[in-house]
This record gives structure tokens, sequence and C-alpha cells, in this order.
């Protein structure tokens, strides 16, 4: 396995948003992106959580919000000392632990309460496992959006932001 870090490119209807992926840091978290990436699977889903001054959230519904099938949940690498910063990239996942598949979410802030705090499912934290290098003002106007409640989802965008497509970049 190379230790290079990726770069993925995200088409959205808002622009493009470039990450590198902490492949030494993250291993598991990038590998699992990765395959979700290649196989398509990111390609015509959109951020279906925005929440202004905290973060986009996407990678897991279609503009219908019907989840897409997804692969066993991976472990969480929230130990790995990298911190929920501004333009990181980080797994999504619900209260258990170990339940990250494949959505995923951009901070928009610096949010120290996703980061690693202790064993307790509460604090555990949230795997960060790369970093936008370039497109943050899309990511910003992203963040924007007018949001209501849309199918049980909470911070759902009014007018769908689609992720058409995305690149891995090795």
């Amino acid at each position: 396995m190379s230790v290079s870090n990726p770069l993925i490119q995200i088409e959205t209807s808002f622009g493009e948003i470039l990450f590198e992926l902490d492949r030494a840091k993250a291993p598991v978290s990038v590998e699992n992106f990765l395959r979700y990436a290649r196989a398509g699977h990111y390609d015509g889903t959109i951020f279906h959580r925005v929440i202004k001054g905290f973060m986009i959230q996407g990678g897991g519904l279609t503009p219908e919000m019907k989840e897409k099938p997804t692969d066993e949940p991976i472990v969480n690498e929230a130990r790995n000392k990298l911190k929920n910063k501004s333009g990181t990239i980080a797994m999504a996942r619900s209260e258990e632990i170990d339940s990250a598949r494949a959505q995923f979410f951009i901070n928009t802030e610096n949010n120290r309460d996703l980061d690693h705090a202790g064993l307790n499912p509460a604090v555990f934290g949230y795997a960060v496992f790369g970093q936008v290098v370039d497109g943050m003002d899309v990511v910003y106007e992203i963040e924007r959006v007018a949001v209501a409640s849309k199918g049980g989802y909470a911070d759902v965008p009014l007018e769908p932001v689609i992720i058409t497509r995305v690149t891995v970049i090795d």
C-alpha cells in the first residue's frame, strides 16, 4: 500500500472542492472513502445536512432523500490526533462509535467538541481523514443555503446541493 496522500476532486452543483486525504494517520477511513469513490457511490448524492457555523454533510442520500446501500461500518479512527478544524473532512457516524460507512462531513468551523476526548461514545469523536486544499469558497457557499426539514431529516437544503462526481487523483 502506498503511503502517498491521494487527492479527491468533488464536483458539486455549486463548484469544485479538492481534498488531500491523510493515508498515514487515517488509513481505514481513507481506504473506505476511496473504495466508495472509485465505485461511483458518491456520484449523484447530495449534501443533505447543512448547518451554518458547523459543517456540511453528504455522501449517502439521493436528491429524493433515499439512502444508498453501503458496506459494513468501519472502525472509528478519531484517536489519530487529527482535529475537526475548519476545512477538514471527517467520517459521519451514528451515536455508535464504530458506525461510519460512506457519509462524510466538511467542518466549516473549528469543532473541538467533535474531537476524541475519551472512550465514552458521547465523547469518542469523529475521525478526520483529510483536508480541503482548494474550494473552501464552494464549501462556504453551500453552508449558506436555505434549509428546512424534509423526509425525516433536519437541515436539508431547500434546493438540492448535488455531488455530481467524485474523482480520485492518485
